[in-house]
Order: structure tokens, then C-alpha cells, then sequence
């Protein structure tokens, strides 16, 4: 019955129900994690490798790791197919920029960021439990204006 139905992402079943975003769901809740952390000397990414087959050799390269440019990296968590069509417009925005103005591209504009546009969690680990801390915008918001400060001076 659900085969009339999952043609299109615009297709209602009768019950109400779209096939096709039920199935990407059900894809992303099993596709690895990946994880980013920011030390001070540093930033650490890491993603889990899915073994799907136990009789299938393990690969020695990581496919939800990718370099955009010699000095940005980045992890894909859920679809890999997905993230490779924004990572090709990444690697061309960087190879653009570089050929442009023969300079690096920045990482992050620190001017367009406000927090309301992205999240910092803090993973501390005590006492053998992992503690998961979210911070407020108005803790974002005063990382941003550190982050503003240091970029402002190193730009002088």
C-alpha cells in the first residue's frame, strides 16, 4: 500500500503520513556520530566508524572526515551523500577566496554571529560520569565578544 505513496516528498499516504521523510529519519538515526572539541591550543574531531559487517576488512580512512582546505577540517555527522554536496561548495568557496585575495579564508566571521545561531555544549567528565552543559546565550554572548576582541586585535 505505502509503495503509491513514497514516490514523493510531497505525497500523502491517507493516514496522513510522508513515506519519504519517515525513511530519511529512519537513515539519519543510523548514521555515526561525529563530535567537534575546542581546546586552547587546538580543536579535536572525531567520529564514530559504523561497522557494518564483522567479515568486512576495516578501512584505514575515515569517510565522515574531510579537509575543506589546508587549515579547516570538518566532520559529517548523518548522511554522508548529503554533506558531500556542501563540502564540495565549501572546498570551491575556500579555493575561490584563496584565488581571490591570496589569503587564507577565516574560519568564522565572528561580526555575522549572534547566539541564536549556534549552540557551545561542554562535555566534562567527573568522577567517571560524562556531564553534558549547554550554555546560555548570554554565556555565548560573551564568548562572541572575547572571540570579536581577540579577532579585532590580531587583525590590528
Amino acid at each position: 500500500m505505502s509503495r503509491r505513496y513514497d514516490s514523493r516528498t510531497t505525497i500523502f499516504s491517507p493516514e496522513g503520513r510522508l513515506y519519504q521523510v519517515e525513511y530519511a529519519m529512519e537513515a539519519i538515526s543510523h548514521a555515526g556520530t561525529a563530535l567537534g572539541v575546542l581546546a586552547s591550543d587546538g580543536v579535536v574531531l572525531a567520529a564514530e566508524k559504523k561497522i557494518s559487517s564483522k567479515l568486512l576488512e576495516p578501512s584505514k580512512s575515515s569517510e565522515k572526515m574531510y579537509m575543506v582546505d589546508d587549515h579547516v577540517a570538518c566532520a559529517v555527522a548523518g548522511i554522508t551523500a548529503d554533506a558531500n554536496i556542501l563540502i564540495n561548495q565549501a572546498r570551491l568557496h575556500a579555493q575561490r577566496h584563496l584565488y581571490n585575495y591570496q589569503v587564507l579564508t577565516k574560519t568564522a566571521d565572528a561580526t555575522t554571529l549572534t547566539p541564536d545561531n549556534f549552540d557551545i555544549v561542554t562535555l566534562t567528565r567527573a568522577d567517571g560520569v560524562v556531564k553534558y552543559a549547554q550554555l546560555t546565550e548570554a554565556e555565548s554572548q560573551k564568548l562572541l565578544d572575547i572571540a570579536k576582541a581577540e579577532s579585532a586585535a590580531a587583525d590590528a
